[in-house]
């Protein structure tokens, strides 16, 4: 009597520490939905926000955002540790631990620090489990703007003039900042260098509203980015996928993002609330050549493994500027990034899969 493979076990880890706690639960949510149980052997596990892991829920339906726009969060008492030797392990309040067993690859549906920064990458690197997107390097680059602007210019790509304010230095010389910030020209953007979902994010029209902007970004993250805006620029994103055999990464459909004029910048509620956007975008042929070309060099240039999501600058010009790389981009079933590909002729389900058996097929350690 033949017996049957058992199925790849895919440990799906979500929420964490950061502000974006709760996008990465509806991320996770979607993804656990589109995972074959017939193909896969699903594992759930939530990082609570006191950086707690604990065994989840497999009913993906607690991690949907809320009809009156209520936002999800990890709970639980199982808590779950992995085990270089054992794989998972879960312990109950008050029973011995259990083992649940090896883990064949992980999908770290994590947003911000203390997880899609390099720091869960570099764990599960350790501990010798394979898993889904860009690796220890990039994954911290891609989060920290100010390292991913400076490994832009390296690369000879072109990105909006900036300032960084390094911890402790507005607090030291703020008239010293001040005059940095004024040589960029009004209107800046003053946001958080390691966080996203436009969380901490103020569009100052002049120096009055500086202070107020770079306290609200120091809520997030106390190292703060401010850029000149991109004055008259439209605003498009590609998503970006590993070539299964090794080649030329591949692209997405182009979206352009559509800002309603309440907003003054693609902001949460434009972005998670009302998806403002257009695909495909409707760019000329040479400027669409364009996009496609910096975005495959971007994702080359930061070792992107897996997926990315890039977004960009079309000035009036026509001009094309890099704005930021996504490493793992939001993630629901209307997340842009799914969405690109989805126009693109690849579906959830099917781009859920292709991330997974690419982990899959790649080792982990030096490569």
């Amino acid at each position: 009597m033949s017996s049957q493979a058992p199925r790849p076990r895919v440990a799906v880890i979500f929420g964490g520490r950061s502000s974006e706690h709760a996008i990465s639960c509806i991320s996770a949510g979607s993804v656990i939905g589109a995972l074959d149980p017939e193909k896969y052997d699903v594992v759930p596990i939530g990082i609570a926000t006191d950086g707690r892991w604990v065994l989840e829920s497999a009913d993906a339906g607690h991690l949907a955002l809320g009809p009156g726009g209520e936002m999800p969060q990890v709970t639980g008492d199982a808590v779950v540790r992995l085990d270089p030797a054992a794989g998972l392990v879960v312990s109950q309040p008050g029973q011995v631990p259990a083992m649940l067993g090896e883990v064949d690859v992980v999908f770290p549906v994590m947003h911000g620090p203390w997880g899609q920064d390099g720091t869960l990458q570099g764990l599960l690197e350790l501990a010798g489990v394979r898993y889904v997107g860009a690796g220890v390097l990039s994954s911290a680059v891609g989060t920290d703007k100010h390292f991913m602007k400076q490994l832009f210019v390296a690369n000879g790509l072109p990105v909006v003039p900036w300032v960084v304010i390094r911890p402790g230095e507005w607090e030291r010389d703020a008239p010293t900042v001040r005059e940095a910030v004024a040589s960029l020209g009004y209107p800046v953007f003053v946001k958080p260098a390691r966080a996203g979902s436009s969380f901490g994010i103020t569009r100052v029209e002049d120096e009055s509203a500086l202070d107020l902007a770079v306290e609200e970004a120091q809520r997030f993250d106390p190292k703060v980015l401010i850029e000149a805006a991109a004055t008259g620029a439209r605003e498009v994103e590609i998503g970006v996928l590993q070539a299964l055999d090794g080649g030329e990464p591949e692209t997405s459909e182009i979206a352009e993002i559509t800002v309603a004029e309440a907003h003054a910048f693609y902001d949460f509620e434009a972005k998670y609330l009302e998806q403002s956007y257009r695909i495909p975008a409707e760019l000329p042929a040479d400027v669409a050549a364009t996009v496609r070309e910096l975005a495959a060099r971007a994702f080359m240039a930061l070792d992107v493994e897996g997926l990315a999501r890039i977004d960009f600058f079309v000035m009036p010009d026509g001009g094309v500027v890099l704005n930021e790389v996504e490493t793992m981009p939001g993630f629901t079933a209307t997340s842009m990034f799914p969405l690109l590909w989805q126009a693109s002729g690849l579906s959830y389900p099917d781009l859920v899969d292709r991330l997974v058996q690419l982990a899959l097929d790649r080792g982990t350690g030096l490569r």
